[in-house]
């Protein structure tokens, strides 16, 4: 396929050591520093993959949504390269969007807190307040990162569950052409528009094809 909505998920859990490549029944949530940005594909801990996030030559990425657990100051950042996405007014860093505005799950709970032995959630559930728009656009030959992070400790006698989640569309080789023509349109890069060019270029195709028959009739 050329064309295809992907996500990934993850979170604080692995079977051994402080990462895994597969979720297993078996996993447990593994201490995750404050405020460090781990990147979520291959920042080492919990489920990773073997190599970064990035597109190759005749690819073109939407990243179009983007969460993380709410509780413990949890925060979820876009870094294209070596440029964050979300940035302060005067062009300083800043940790992204907080789980509270883009919760994962949506319906999480705010917070958590560690009663005797156990976690005690809190009993409020949030809705999403943030939208990624516009989405944010990885070109061909771009490396990108999903950077999640906390500013609260974990505590040391049980470790909190956290989790990120990214939501993108990948674009590759025919339809990754034509993203790029319509970024240089203007034009909003979806598979609807992407559909609609198409169809264009066969309707724009189909008429040269007649026009000489018609002029010879």
């Amino acid at each position: 396929m050329s064309m295809r909505s992907q996500v990934y998920e993850w979170s604080n859990l692995a079977s051994s050591g402080n990462s895994t490549l597969r979720r297993t029944t078996s996993d447990v949530p593994v201490t995750i520093p404050k405020d460090r940005e781990i990147d979520i594909f291959i920042g080492g801990y919990g489920n990773n993959i073997t190599k970064p996030a990035e597109t190759t030559a005749t690819q073109f990425i939407v990243i179009e949504d983007i969460a993380c657990s709410p509780w413990l100051g949890g925060s979820v950042q876009i870094r294209i390269n070596t440029t964050d996405y979300f940035q302060n007014p005067d062009v300083t860093r800043q940790r992204g969007i907080p789980g509270l505005a883009s919760p994962y799950p949506r319906g999480s709970p705010s917070s958590v807190a560690v009663a005797g032995t156990a976690l005690d959630y809190s009993v409020d559930n949030l809705l999403k307040s943030f939208d990624l728009y516009p989405d944010v656009y990885v070109l061909p030959g771009q490396v990108f990162q999903i950077l999640y992070s906390i500013n609260t400790a974990m505590n040391g006698t049980t470790t909190e569950v956290v989790a990120a989640f990214v939501k993108y569309t990948l674009y590759d080789g025919p339809d990754a052409l034509i993203a790029n023509k319509l970024l240089e349109l203007g034009v909003t890069i979806n598979p609807n528009n992407v559909d609609w060019y198409k169809r264009s270029l066969i309707e724009q195709q189909t008429r040269a094809a007649m026009a000489p028959a018609n002029g010879g009739a």
